[in-house]
């Protein structure tokens, strides 16, 4: 089966675990391989975070513990959902082609507005009702989905038929732009409708293998139904919008946000700072993102519709490094929650931790690289390591550019999350620029646009090391048994994982 579930995930992930060997920039390419590298660590630490991986009843990988769903981890793709599912090229021609169109950004350049079109083409088969049951409980961790309510049944269903679709290859792609978007300035960052733009595009060359297509254009500034045009990036500070189409299909609709050169854009991760997904806890994340209704974190949409408003020409960006099969649920879940903005998803082939890893920042550098002169504010929770170690090297690489870092401690208000965290990236980083929060009130009454990130009465009890281990237990002490003096979460739980996988804890 191409999808196993957790508890036969273990040993293979274990196995794969422990010093992951990150390429600086990846592109749409075979993910890098996994190298695993053996070092001996304090029995104190081994025995806690095994702990935590006995206590879940079922095997985990490092995806969890570095704050990626690893139920959405090796989906299928191509031919093997055709073997999987036992249909033939023929029935497959027979279906309508799909396309996932990714909500984009555009760049204002000398030669206009540079979009970047970015999605993916696919055919979904007719599967039964029946088959998909029985490829739904693949995925759920001791439960059947007989078993879970009429409306989780049905949410279950839709997302394993979104799983198991075939990508296709060497499709050339037209895209039409259409004056039409429904934007509320004081609800989406002072967005507008361009008065221009409309014209059809086809994207330059093919999809690649997995169905991807991902480049930018310019766009020609046509005169719009009134005799209007789009304004350039040195004549408005507001972001102006764009309806996108994909030619011959009725899926592939999105938006376009043509954001000027200056200005503040927030990136903000979506999983357990958005709504309540759980990654830390397997079964809780899996049912909350594969079955039960997507759900806002606490008044999250609250805070996001206030800086909407109070913040004028304020650009919204999404970044999850969930996979592009499933970040349907995700668009639809933001756009009916929280103000509208651009997207960037994980594409197909970066399976593994090691490149699913790498590619948020891989998205963080393009974005940071296109806009060289906006301010940027990163939203974010201390249960993936990847933004614990992306968000503040960004204050490094790109100096001047980042606003303020906001990171959510999951630990401090849900004791389901108990893995170990590391805050050593921001020992030199002001306070004044970074926050750990507990609460979405805690972000209230800030001068964010001034700098001014931090809410004084927030207490943030960093050590600037490894933190979240229990009473009495630190990496100091595990380096005083013979560990690394320095190793990040990633690290520590793959070989935590390969110890496991080959019976030595």
């Amino acid at each position: 089966m191409v999808i196993m579930k957790v508890s036969h995930a273990l040993a293979l992930l274990g196995l794969l675990g422990g010093a992951l060997a990150v390429p600086a920039h990846p592109m749409i390419t075979p993910p890098p391989s996994l190298e695993l590298a053996r070092r001996d660590f304090g029995d104190d630490v081994g025995s806690y975070v095994g702990g935590i991986f006995s206590s879940f009843g079922s095997g985990v990988s490092s995806f969890i513990a570095s704050g990626v769903p690893q139920f959405f981890a090796d989906l299928p793709t191509g031919t093997k959902v055709l073997s999987s599912l036992s249909i033939s090229d023929s029935d497959l021609a027979a279906t309508p082609t799909q396309a996932l169109n990714v909500p984009a950004y555009a760049n204002w350049t000398d030669g206009g507005w540079n979009v970047r079109l970015h999605g993916n083409i696919f055919k979904q088969p007719n599967i039964s009702q029946e088959k998909l049951d029985d490829l739904a409980n693949v995925f759920l961790i001791d439960t059947d989905i007989k078993d879970l309510p009429e409306n989780q049944q049905i949410l279950a269903r839709n997302m394993t038929a979104e799983i198991f679709v075939v990508q296709q290859s060497e499709v050339n792609v037209t895209i039409t732009f259409v004056n039409n978007v429904e934007v509320e300035p004081s609800k989406d960052g002072g967005s507008i409708n361009a008065a221009g733009g409309a014209q059809v595009i086809q994207v330059p060359g093919e999809t690649t293998t997995e169905g991807d297509f991902d480049t930018f254009v310019v766009l020609l500034n046509t005169t719009g139904p009134n005799g209007g045009k789009m304004m350039g990036g040195n004549e408005t500070s507001h972001v102006q919008t764009l309806n996108m189409y994909v030619n011959g299909t009725d899926t592939g609709n999105a938006t376009a946000y043509l954001v000027p050169p200056e200005g503040v854009t927030i990136v903000s991760d979506i999983d357990d700072i958005l709504r309540v997904t759980k990654i830390y806890d397997p079964k809780e994340g899996l049912l909350n993102s594969f079955a039960r209704p997507f759900t806002p974190w606490m008044n999250m949409p609250d805070i996001y519709a206030n800086w909407s408003r109070s913040l004028n020409d304020f650009h919204f960006h999404y970044l999850t490094t969930t996979p592009e099969q499933v970040t349907k649920s995700y668009m639809d879940f933001i756009y009916k929650t929280y103000p509208l903005g651009s997207f960037d998803t994980r594409p197909l082939n970066f399976s593994d931790v090691s490149a699913t890893l790498a590619i948020r920042k891989f998205l963080l550098d393009k974005i940071f690289q296109t806009f060289p002169k906006r301010k940027f504010i990163l939203v974010g929770d201390t249960s993936n390591s990847d933004i614990m170690k992306d968000y503040p090297q960004l204050d490094q690489d790109f100096p001047g550019q980042v606003l303020c870092i906001y990171l959510r401690n999951t630990s401090s208000t849900d004791s389901s999350d108990r893995f170990p965290y590391d805050t050593s990236g921001f020992k030199n980083l002001p306070q004044d620029r970074y926050m750990f929060f507990n609460v979405p009130d805690d972000l209230t009454n800030l001068d964010i646009v001034n700098g001014h990130c931090y809410n004084s009465s927030v207490k943030q009890n960093l050590t600037f090391s490894e933190q979240g281990l229990p009473f009495g237990l630190s990496k100091n002490a595990a380096s005083a048994t013979g560990a690394p003096s320095s190793w990040g979460l990633g690290t520590l739980v793959g070989l935590i994982m390969a110890a496991m996988a080959t019976g030595m804890l």
